[in-house]
């Protein structure tokens, strides 16, 4: 019988709450309007999402299907960079 050594390495990795933005309103944005022309569409609009169950994008590059009241979160802190950063008033 030959006797055999084994060697176990254990590595430690630091697990990130990717959860964290679920507890936040995001911002979606579902098209622009041109000086003079028509509304161009960038992706699926909030009320699609919610009513066909299709994911959107917010701002800070989160996609999901919404499906929550977003009143009661607050604003997620990077969509809200974005906008500003874009030069556009939020609401209070």
């Amino acid at each position: 019988m030959t006797n055999l050594e084994t060697t176990v390495n254990i590595t430690e990795v630091e697990l990130t709450d990717e959860g964290d933005h679920d507890r936040f309103t995001h911002i979606v944005l579902e098209g622009f309007q041109p000086n003079k022309g028509d509304f161009i569409p960038t992706g699926n609009s909030v009320v699609e999402g919610m009513i066909n169950a299709t994911p959107v994008r917010a701002l800070c590059g989160k996609v999901w299907v919404p499906n929550l009241d977003a009143k009661k979160y607050p604003l997620c802190p990077t969509c809200k960079e974005v906008a500003e950063s874009m030069g556009w008033t939020l609401p209070s």
